[in-house]
């Protein structure tokens, strides 16, 4: 009898790696659980929509691997599926010297980590293509883009459903009990047995692995981004995706300018502390969620680390003209007054005990569970090759009865 799988999270990873499964095991019963009464509502739904092609990311690491992979795989899978997406392009800007050696090092990383197309731009070079951009130094990655992610999710879902897979919404999950190898999962709507569980709860993501007896040092930490937009009118200052040098000694990328798939230019995000997993405004409280992060002795130490830009980061949530001075480091034309309100994000941040921040996926995997604790971004754009990853780790956990399954449904299909 063929495996049977449940899938915990309906944002794009959680979708993925149902759609994900099922191409690998034809027979396999996936079923994806979510608590909210569609799919794609938390980040998947709240972040900028970029097609990130890799270019950050330290070579080797998971994070480099599959975004490589999962850009490719998503422009792919957009253009099968008619969902909107635009290669647009991004330039990384050093706006001082003392950044070149730093845009420098992104330029080599991004040619170990398989870019195509990288260009080096010198100050001329970038009016040219940015005219309204601050910057002596640039490296354009024509291969990043902007994508309408929850579409995506809607295609995902109709591609999981068509293969026979389900999809409960309105369906959070509140206990999980073991039963033989495999699992009972107590649900909002019912009980539903299965032989393995896949956590993609993401915001939740600590939750569910405790709920399955797991015990991970990292904590989900909510940090929320809030986002500008451009008023029509001065929409014209940006024609690519623009962004910052990171800076070594912040954990944060830095505001940036993002051009969306419907049409407008988004600045943002900031970074700043949520009282609520889904807080997705200043007023947001949740008491459990504000005990569960002030409780945890990583966030002391990770503000101790960074007081500084704690502060600064919080002036700058309450304040227009702060946050339009961070983005007049890339555009200078970019005045308070040009921006109007836009949407805000919560990112669910892996952080450690002693204060320091997961910077690549994380996994736990077990012969019956695979949990999914860190996947931020480039999680979106990498979703379908960390579908692919999470096959892998299913595959190594148990495949004596996994190849069993793949034969079986070879031989039905013969």
């Amino acid at each position: 009898m063929s495996r049977s799988y449940v899938v915990i999270g309906g944002g794009i990873v959680g979708l993925a790696a149902a759609h994900k499964i099922q191409a690998a095991w034809p027979g396999a019963r996936v079923t994806v659980v979510e608590k909210e009464s569609g799919v794609a509502r938390h980040q998947t739904g709240h972040n900028s929509g970029v097609l990130h092609a890799g270019l950050y990311y330290k070579p080797g690491s998971l994070k480099a691997r599959l975004a490589v992979s999962g850009i490719r795989q998503m422009t792919a899978f957009c253009e099968q599926h008619g969902v909107p997406h635009e290669i647009c392009g991004k330039v990384v800007i050093a706006t001082s010297e003392n950044e070149i050696g730093r845009l420098r090092e992104l330029h080599a990383r991004g040619h170990e980590n398989g870019l195509s197309g990288l260009r080096w731009l010198d100050a001329g070079a970038l009016r040219e293509i940015e005219p309204n951009a601050a910057g002596v130094a640039a490296v354009r990655v024509p291969e990043e883009g902007i994508v309408d992610y929850p579409a995506v999710c809607n295609a995902l879902v109709r591609e999981i459903e068509g293969a026979g897979g389900q999809v409960f919404t309105r369906a959070g999950v509140r206990k999980l009990h073991v039963r033989g190898r495999g699992w009972l999962i107590d649900t909002e709507q019912g009980e539903l047995p299965c032989d393995v569980i896949v956590n993609c709860a993401g915001l939740h993501s600590d939750r569910i692995a405790k709920l399955a007896g797991e015990r991970p040092a990292l904590r989900i930490v909510p940090f929320r981004g809030e986002y500008y937009t451009l008023r029509p009118e001065r929409q014209h200052l940006v024609r690519h995706l623009v962004y910052p040098v990171p800076d070594p000694a912040f954990p944060f990328l830095g505001v940036h300018f993002t051009r969306m798939i419907r049409g407008g230019v988004e600045a943002g995000p900031n970074a700043v502390l949520a009282f609520a997993r889904e807080g997705y405004t200043k007023s947001t409280i949740k008491l459990r969620d504000v005990a569960d992060t002030l409780t945890f002795a990583g966030l002391w130490h990770f503000l101790r680390r960074y007081p500084r830009m704690s502060v600064a980061e919080v002036r700058r949530s309450f304040s227009r003209e702060l946050f339009a001075a961070s983005l007049q480091r890339l555009i200078p034309d970019v005045r308070a007054d040009d921006l109007q309100p836009g949407g805000a994000g919560v990112r669910a941040q892996a952080m450690l005990p002693n204060g320091d921040l997961v910077q690549d996926f994380a996994f736990i995997s077990r012969a019956n569970a695979l949990h999914v604790l860190n996947a931020p971004s480039p999680g979106a754009t990498a979703s379908l090759a960390i579908g692919d990853e999470i096959v892998r780790m299913l595959a190594e956990a148990d495949p004596v009865t996994l190849a069993r399954d793949a034969s079986a449904a070879t031989r039905a299909a013969g």
